[in-house]
């Protein structure tokens, strides 16, 4: 989204630079160049990061071993997992902690686990 968001900047400011200079504004036709200069900054950053190996996201609430990102494998990423696949380990429904195979009751929420 901020891709595009610095996409519709960059319009927004070359629209600006074109109205203020054929009315003569001057020196106000700078803060059009301004937004241009920021949202192309703003789209290239944010489609590299988007498509980038190492993505940043401020929403990730993942950890490795969750679940795999659909990019990664896009990319020929093959998953890793941080713990031993022969061991079962589940994750409690209600507050997604992970919880040992044994376990009856989640240990940070306290609730019954199927």
């Amino acid at each position: 989204m901020g891709g595009f968001a610095g996409l519709a900047a960059a319009a927004f400011g070359l629209l600006w630079t074109i109205l203020v200079a054929s009315s003569g504004g001057g020196i106000f036709a700078l803060f059009g160049l301004i937004f241009v200069a920021i949202g192309i900054v703003n789209a290239v950053y944010n489609f590299k990061n988007a498509t980038g190996k190492n993505r940043y996201s401020e929403y990730d609430i993942t950890e490795n071993g969750e679940e795999t990102d659909p990019l990664n494998e896009m990319f020929g990423e093959k998953r890793i997992y941080d713990s031993d696949p022969q061991t079962e380990n589940r994750f409690c429904p209600y507050c997604g902690q992970r919880v040992e195979a044994d376990f009856e009751f989640c240990n940070v929420c306290g609730k019954r686990l199927p």
